[in-house]
């Protein structure tokens, strides 16, 4: 239901602007059925404001101007005028391709969520009379969970009068831990909740990272000082000819 009345609020928005647009004859028709998402910038017509602060493509201050010279310097340059801080006494704007602005910023959201790692919560069952196949199973499994990077969670269900007998199923968590602590931690100790124990395992970070990044430091440090003795060779002054010093006696004469 949120969504239809957004929708229906931003329909409502649209039809009064294209009514606007008719009887003033200011904005476009086809500005006026952008619909505009919360977090957009108001751009060109949109932008109701008498005077703004116009800033050029180039970062430059062009000062303080009524909102339609502004629009003209725009379309003459084949750019937007954008809205970049709307609190401000008059509102900031700026002149910039809008379109190009949100594909970069976009291609840029793209790559941070490409370099996010999503971390899930993978489940591995054992049980309080487990075999010892089963236990391998159960270990390949969560290992394979853990070098790709996901949380573990270990639960044992007791069944009928197994409850008594909760202490067995802690020694297999224990157990299954200490096989497994190659590959990932104990993030959650073994917890009994009604009839399920549960214990989280977490992934162990990569000790090699750190040692990789010392080695980068190193080898960068020592190119630093290699290159500064290159330079300081190169910056050497050169020695000068020792000027011929005349004898007294050839003065004389």
């Amino acid at each position: 239901m949120a969504h239809k009345s957004m929708g229906c609020l931003r329909r409502v928005v649209c039809a009064r602007r294209f009514l606007l647009s008719e009887n003033s004859g200011l904005p476009s028709p086809k500005t006026i059925w952008r619909c505009i998402h919360i977090n957009e910038p108001m751009i060109n017509e949109e932008i109701r404001d008498r005077e703004v602060r116009l800033i050029s493509a180039d970062g430059e201050q062009l000062g303080v101007m009524p909102t339609r010279q502004a629009l003209e310097m725009a379309e003459q340059a084949g750019l937007d005028l954008v809205k970049i801080a709307a609190n401000a006494q008059p509102p900031v704007c700026k002149l910039m391709d809008y379109d190009k602005h949100r594909f970069e910023q976009s291609k840029r959201e793209r790559e941070l969520r490409k370099n996010q790692r999503i971390v899930t919560l993978k489940e591995v069952q054992l049980s309080a009379t487990i075999e010892e196949n089963d236990v391998q199973t159960k270990f390949k499994n969560a290992v394979k969970f853990l070098q790709d990077g996901d949380k573990v969670k270990v639960s044992i269900r007791f069944r009928g009068r197994q409850i008594a007998h909760a202490d067995i199923g802690l020694k297999i968590m224990q157990e299954f831990a200490a096989s497994i602590e190659e590959y990932g931690s104990i993030e959650r100790r073994p917890l009994l909740e009604g009839r399920h124990m549960i214990m989280i395992l977490a992934p162990k970070a990569e000790k090699k990272s750190f040692a990789e990044k010392s080695q980068q430091r190193k080898e960068k440090h020592a190119a630093s000082q290699a290159a500064a003795a290159e330079d300081a060779t190169t910056r050497e002054p050169k020695p000068q000819p020792k000027k011929k010093v005349k004898r007294e006696s050839e003065n004389m004469i």
